[in-house]
């Protein structure tokens, strides 16, 4: 876990550097708000804890720049209590705020909420997210994607990549592929399987005519090159 702590105070950053260090996490340091944004911009973090009251671009201002590129968690860091304080902080982004002078035990416990809860979010998301190389689909969104460019799907082109990315190698034949997205009682030909295939070879494939993940099986049917 990689931990970005921003804080004008030098001596407060090397405290709080020194303490999550023994809990092993990695840690980077900033002295601005301006430096954290950019660093933000151009690492990845699973943290941030940030001061408010900073030179250049103040911690609301960075969470609020950071907010508009990155979801990372952010701890905000504050000389001030009053509760309205703390509600300007989380409506600029912020996802928890810790008043100085804290106890660092307390600073610890909340990093290990925010990473616990973070992970959970993560794991969430990625167990809808179905990716082989250039494509991507998302289960939950009903949304797929070709090299980062979304793609629309009809319902029941979506339907048969979810299935066949589901199943990688496994063989449907037209029949199979029949009943299970269109249902037993599907009256019409069964070459409406080659042509939702077809299309999702041209929305989804980088050469439509020369596949490399929706693949026929010749004789049989068709599978999903994982």
């Amino acid at each position: 876990m990689r931990i970005l702590v921003v804080d004008d105070e030098k001596l407060l950053v090397k405290g709080i550097t020194f303490n999550l260090e023994n809990e092993g996490y990695k840690v980077d340091a900033a002295y601005d708000g301006e430096e954290a944004v950019e660093l933000a911009r151009n690492e990845d973090f699973n943290l941030i804890i940030m001061d408010v009251m900073m030179p250049k671009l103040n911690g609301l201002e960075a969470c609020m720049r950071i907010r508009e590129f990155s979801k990372v968690p952010i701890i905000l860091l504050t000389a001030k209590s009053e509760d309205t304080d703390k509600i300007i902080g989380f409506e600029y982004g912020a996802d928890d705020y810790i008043t100085k002078p804290f106890n660092i035990l307390e600073l610890k416990a909340r990093v290990r909420a925010l990473l616990r809860r973070s992970s959970m979010i993560e794991q969430a998301v990625s167990a809808n997210v179905l990716t082989s190389d250039h494509i991507k689909i998302d289960t939950e969104r009903r949304t797929s994607f070709r090299e980062s460019t979304e793609v629309e799907l009809t319902a029941k082109e979506f339907d048969l990549i979810e299935l066949l990315m589901k199943n990688p190698g496994k063989v449907y034949s037209r029949e199979n592929l029949l009943s299970i997205i269109w249902g037993y009682d599907y009256q019409g030909d069964i070459r409406t399987v080659d042509v939702h295939i077809r299309r999702l070879r041209e929305k989804l494939e980088i050469i439509p005519a020369e596949p490399e993940k929706i693949m026929t099986k010749w004789g049989v049917g068709y599978y999903f090159k994982d």
